[in-house]
């Protein structure tokens, strides 16, 4: 037997192998690709995220005056009162030693803005909304009932004032502060109330100004320093996505 007819044999297997170990190659790679995609490893176009943003203070868009800070403010009301100033669409939480925390608010539009003296009597996270009757009334098309979340137009936290319709809550519209907008609830950003919210208690005195009561004697800190985040934590939304924004119906 010659020596070439011992190498055709060893050429062959060669070449078997060769292809063996291609096909096996081919099928990793398929099978990795595959558990990839299944695992969420696959990489996704940017479209494919949701495009809703979570609702986030921004203090380029909102007028100096309107942003929470710590400002000079007399008044001969104890520590922790709350005093609404509806004409110039401001709240202040009374600090003493003549300092207060200064709050953008909304407050009622023409015909439905009130003045008096209230007490909290109950608090509320993500509270859910009952429209009163006489607002049923006038805007046939609200629910009769929505349940608390970021869609709500109650928002974040809901201070009920007395026995009386009327409330301090939160927004899912940041562009109503500073407004006369609403039924005669006093409502603020959802950053903000959830603020206040967690340094008042049921029992705390709320005094709202009339609309054209005098200009009290409120100047500005100059510093104008945010107010600092109360130690106890919170949540601003219960799902992480913005809260939507309803118009028409938002009528408190």
């Amino acid at each position: 037997m010659t020596q070439s007819s011992y190498r055709r044999p060893s050429s062959r297997v060669a070449t078997a192998l060769v292809f063996v170990v291609a096909v096996l190659l081919m099928l990793a790679m398929v099978s990795i690709a595959a558990n990839a995609q299944t695992l969420g490893y696959a990489s996704a176009q940017r479209s494919a995220y949701p495009t809703d943003e979570v609702i986030a203070s921004d203090e380029g868009a909102t007028p100096e005056r309107l942003r929470r800070a710590v400002v000079a403010f007399g008044t001969a009301e104890a520590p922790g009162t709350i005093i609404i100033d509806t004409g110039n669409t401001t709240l202040y939480y009374v600090l003493g030693q003549g300092r207060a925390i200064r709050y953008g608010v909304g407050v009622g539009r023409d015909g439905f803005t009130w003045s008096g003296v209230q007490t909290i009597s109950r608090k509320a996270e993500w509270p859910d909304w009952h429209p009163p009757a006489e607002m049923i009334a006038r805007q046939p098309y609200l629910p009769r009932f929505m349940a608390g979340g970021a869609g709500n137009p109650l928002g974040a936290r809901a201070m009920y004032l007395g026995t009386s319709q009327y409330r301090i809550h939160g927004t899912n519209d940041p562009s109503t502060i500073g407004k006369f907008v609403s039924s005669g609830c006093i409502r603020l950003t959802n950053e903000d109330v959830t603020d206040l919210f967690s340094r008042v208690d049921v029992g705390t005195k709320v005094v709202v100004l009339p609309k054209m009561a005098p200009v009290m004697a409120r100047g500005g800190d100059t510093r104008s320093r945010p107010a600092s985040a109360h130690p106890r934590p919170v949540a601003l939304t219960p799902s992480g996505r913005q809260a939507m924004n309803l118009t028409a119906p938002q009528a408190n």
